[in-house]
């Protein structure tokens, strides 16, 4: 039986030892592992179920509130849902030896850059046990051990989703060590993983940004942060009002408390008359509170047009609220802001938005690319949500985040990210003169 939960540096040299073995297993191997995980899943269902619902009663009498709570929770169809995911990760084509460069130098030297694994990766995340597989499924597959370090809110969960992983993929054929749980201590806890040089290769942090101020001031091993989303939806002046309205509900209401979902929506001043009105209403329709600046207060209240007055008379409470400083609410608030250009609304971003995802509405060929241009984010919309910025919807079949660096990844963290590379060189006898 695996042993998941040990002390840091010893659970981090078990998993260099198992890494130098993963960089080698045929990917059948590693495949069959992935597959023996998600029947486990399904087969141990009732004890994550069981686990899950310790840490929400914890969590509901912590009143952590119900974007955390909604992170937190596991059902049938949720952990169906991470076991189909590990299934898809399996039907991926393996990123261990794919030629990424080859070529003959005048000399006769045969090169090749390939990709293979990082070696141990270490996860740490916040809230979401979900991330437990996700993560452990996508660094198996990529030939990295793994060492996932979760929060308090949900050790119950975590312990039992991980303990599930550890035993099937050793069972499977993945040796010991592949799979490791550390419990979700305190600051203490978190420096040592965060200084293990010797044996962890990365850690890859999944939460808000005082996790990422945490490791900043301590870690001696490389990161690449997963960071928090403060996504912006702009809708330009030749935008198609019934697709704005539809993707700005859909990013800010289809699931609030995730890190794509959308927190500022800017309206170019041309369509701002018509469309204040007429979004507010089906803000207010979902429950969503705006805090709005004093342009759209004004729009909000104004009798212009027939077609506003109609859209205000008709519209249910819409709670309003002055403009504050922009954030990443994570739950039902949408900054709103009128904005006079294309060029406003992206220096807007650029000043507010943390370089997750970005969208611009807009039947304007030119603004589009401009847009695409000037908005320096990981992923970049043209009339769409912001809700698909995720390795699954990419066709990744998971993430374990989504990166807001521009080195060594950019974006959903996938098989590939979780890759480096080498460099193979092969001569007959050849010397440097």
């Amino acid at each position: 039986m695996a042993t998941v939960i040990s002390p840091v540096a010893d659970t981090c040299r078990a998993a260099k030892r198992a890494a130098r073995a993963l960089a080698q297993i045929e990917t059948a191997v590693k495949d069959a592992a992935l597959e023996a995980i998600a029947s486990a899943l399904k087969e141990r269902a009732g004890e994550v179920l069981s686990a899950n619902e310790h840490d929400m009663q914890a969590g509901r009498e912590a009143e952590i509130g119900g974007a955390l709570l909604d992170r937190l929770r596991l059902d049938e169809a949720r952990i169906a849902a991470i076991a189909q995911g590990v299934r898809r990760i399996a039907a991926l084509a393996d990123p261990v030896g794919e030629l990424i460069d080859g070529y003959r130098l005048p000399n006769g030297l045969d090169v090749r850059k390939v990709r293979v694994p990082l070696g141990v990766v270490a996860v740490i995340y916040e809230a979401r046990p979900n991330v437990t597989i996700d993560a452990a499924a996508l660094c198996l597959k990529s030939g990295n051990a793994i060492v996932l370090r979760g929060s308090s809110s949900a050790t119950h969960s975590n312990a039992a989703l991980g303990q599930i992983a550890a035993e099937a993929a050793v069972a499977a054929g993945l040796p010991h060590g592949a799979v490791n749980l550390v419990a979700g201590g305190g600051h203490e806890e978190l420096a040592e993983l965060a200084t293990q040089a010797d044996t962890v290769d990365l850690i890859i942090p999944r939460g808000g940004e005082r996790l990422k101020e945490a490791l900043q001031a301590v870690a001696t091993v490389p990161v690449l942060y997963a960071a928090s989303g403060n996504c912006h939806v702009y809708v330009d002046a030749s935008a198609e009002l019934d697709q704005a309205e539809a993707i700005v509900i859909n990013a800010k209401t289809q699931r609030p408390g995730v890190c794509n979902a959308a927190e500022t929506l800017l309206i170019h001043r041309e369509c701002a008359p018509e469309f204040v009105p007429r979004i507010l209403r089906s803000l207010g329709a979902a429950g969503v509170r705006v805090r709005a600046d004093e342009r759209t207060i004004a729009l909000a209240s104004a009798r212009g047009s027939a077609p506003a007055e109609a859209a205000v008379a008709r519209a249910p409470d819409v709670v309003l609220e002055a403009a504050g400083e922009e954030d990443e609410y994570l739950d039902l608030t949408l900054a709103v802001r009128v904005v006079d250009s294309l060029q406003e609304a992206i220096g807007h971003i650029g000043r507010y938005g943390s370089g997750h995802s970005e969208a611009i509405v807009t039947r304007d060929t030119v603004a589009a690319r401009a847009f695409q241009r000037g908005v320096d984010a990981a992923c970049v919309y043209v009339n769409a949500s912001t809700r698909f910025t995720d390795g699954g919807e990419f066709g990744m079949g998971a993430e374990i985040g989504n990166s807001t660096q521009k080195l060594h990844a950019r974006g959903p963290i996938g098989l590939r990210e979780l890759c480096t590379s080498k460099y193979l060189v092969e001569g007959d006898g050849h010397v440097r003169v």
